[in-house]
């Protein structure tokens, strides 16, 4: 995905269509144009905030490296401000991508060098540890550089907000001094949901100790808001005063989040199912204080293979470099549009679907009225201005070629690709060029470990001889469409063998192929060449082994 497919500024491919499309917006059911009219309407009334923008956020915690949640969260959040921008062109917009780096480190990550070093510094915010890479000033400042360069990699147009400066440049010090004037109100509306032991010590506040520089989990005996200080009980049983500005506390999650709200005037955000209790607490808190929560997204969490819950810790999902290895990031997007409420497996076999649903749906836009168009989404991917190519060959149709070839030579394809479509070349057609190179990757790695051939048995070589004698009579230049009847009518003369035409199209796929699913026949045949098909077949029926 270039920068221009995921700026938050709206463009469209015709401009004289812009009226009809922003008139298309207020009525459509896409869902990001449903939250950005929910935003507007009953957020805003309509109206420019007193701030003067509309504030997007997005949350991160960077004592890990960026994932591919991180990913769904920002392009789905780009995807609500850019339907907002094209409805209300008159409200200035912003998103923030925030770091959570003052929190204080628990754990040593599993994935960094100089393990021993960091654990020298559990407790302390990230920005006060160490870089066990050697790269950045600390370990919050590394993950934070990576998180940008992630977002940057894919063009996100966003504004870095860090934890560690809003809390020690003051940024943060009035909604602070309320936290405290409300101390009591907010720490109740957390205790309810501690066990007994947590509940004994909460408070809203956590003072970061001037020796130590952790972040401390102790009992708040004094409130005292007119001095704008807390006392609390050190960990060694003295009794300490200090401010709750200027970055001498941080506040807890809940609390934390819901004062981010009222602090920034944050006007969306969206997090996943599994914060639904924490979006609630937050913003109760947010109200306390006097701010109004933002509108709010829920989006289930994803699954893999077997069903279960993606874990960073786990390890058993898919990653975006895993995925960007063997499709385009425009099929990942695609993935992240669809259907964010309900719940998704993210493995390995949904990619090819994504890349082939990705070419219909980019196939499809110029012909589209607006309020089509503006429930494609590449609308959404693309900012309104998707690029045309014509989608010579599907995702699927590559694979089956890399596979029938066994080849992971970009050219060879190439040379069945050109002679299927004349005027394309890796120049002429880089969407098809890049898929290319992707479907060798996921043929090497996915399709080609698992390929059984099968020998076709007495019935089935007659309908392949069949088949072969058939293809052989069709003219020339015979199209795909053509190609595909030719099968289809040998297929339903052999029903007592296969059953139907499904059994027959398995058994191909299964004796030409070595597997269980495949293209449709026509275009394979079409791309692969008839010449080539008929000794492909002539090997088939003769019993030879297919497999390379």
């Amino acid at each position: 995905m270039s920068a221009s497919s995921v700026t938050a500024s709206p463009s469209v491919s015709d401009p004289a269509s812009v009226d009809d499309l922003r008139a298309a917006a207020r009525e459509s059911n896409a869902w990001p144009f449903q939250e950005a009219r929910t935003l507007l309407n009953e957020r805003l009334k309509g109206q420019v905030p007193d701030k003067g923008y509309v504030l997007f956020e997005t949350g991160y915690g960077p004592s890990g490296l960026p994932h591919i949640g991180t990913f769904g969260e920002v392009v789905r959040t780009t995807m609500v401000r850019r339907a907002f921008q094209l409805l209300a062109p008159h409200i200035p917009t912003r998103l923030f991508a925030f770091s959570d780096d003052m929190d204080g480190l628990r754990k040593v990550p599993d994935n960094i060098p100089n393990k021993a070093m960091v654990a020298e510094h559990l407790g302390k915010p990230l920005t006060r540890i160490p870089d066990p890479f050697g790269t950045h000033e600390s370990f919050g400042h590394h993950n934070n550089a990576r998180l940008r360069a992630f977002l940057d990699s894919f063009g996100f147009e966003y504004e870095f907000q860090s934890a560690t400066e809003c809390y020690t440049s003051g940024r943060l010090d009035a909604a602070l001094l309320t936290v405290l004037r409300h101390y009591d109100a907010v720490r109740d509306v957390v205790l309810p949901t501690l066990g007994d032991e947590r509940r004994a010590t909460y408070s809203p506040f956590l003072p970061v100790c001037p020796k130590t520089g952790q972040v401390l989990q102790v009992p708040v005996l004094e409130t005292n808001p007119d001095a704008g200080t807390i006392v609390y009980e050190d960990v060694d049983g003295r009794r300490v005063e200090t401010p709750v500005t200027g970055g001498r506390c941080k506040l807890q999650w809940k609390a934390d989040w819901g004062t981010r709200w009222y602090a920034l005037g944050v006007d969306y955000e969206m997090s996943g199912k599994d914060l639904i209790d924490s979006v609630r607490l937050s913003s109760r808190i947010c109200r306390i204080l006097g701010g109004e929560p933002p509108v709010t997204l829920t989006y289930e969490l994803f699954l893999d293979d077997k069903g279960q819950k993606i874990s960073k810790s786990k390890g058993n999902g898919l990653a975006v470099e895993d995925w960007l290895k063997y499709a385009n990031a425009e099929s990942l997007a695609l993935f992240m549009y669809q259907k964010p409420r309900a719940a998704k497996k993210l493995y390995f076999d949904v990619i090819p679907r994504n890349v082939d649903d990705y070419l219909t749906y980019l196939e499809k836009f110029p012909a589209q009225a607006p309020k089509d168009r503006l429930n494609n989404p590449v609308w959404h991917i693309h900012d309104g201005a998707p690029p045309r190519e014509v989608a010579h060959l599907s995702f699927g149709i590559l694979l089956n070629l890399a596979s029938v070839c066994h080849s992971e030579d970009p050219a060879v394809l190439w040379h069945y690709i050109g002679r299927y479509a004349p005027g394309a070349s890796p120049e002429t057609a880089p969407i098809l060029n890049g898929l290319v190179h992707h479907a060798i990757a996921y043929y090497r790695d996915f399709v080609l470990p698992n390929r059984q051939y099968r020998s076709a048995e007495a019935a089935e070589a007659k309908a392949l001889e069949e088949l072969r004698a058939s293809l052989a009579e069709v003219p020339a230049d015979a199209d795909a469409e053509a190609l595909q009847t030719v099968v289809y009518e040998v297929g339903k003369a052999h029903t007592e063998t296969f059953g139907d035409l499904k059994g027959w199209f398995k058994a191909l796929y299964q004796i030409l192929l070595g597997q269980d699913q495949g293209p449709r026949m026509g275009s394979f045949i079409a791309l692969f060449g008839r010449a080539e098909t008929l000794a492909l077949l002539d090997r088939a029926i003769a019993g030879e082994d297919l497999a390379p």
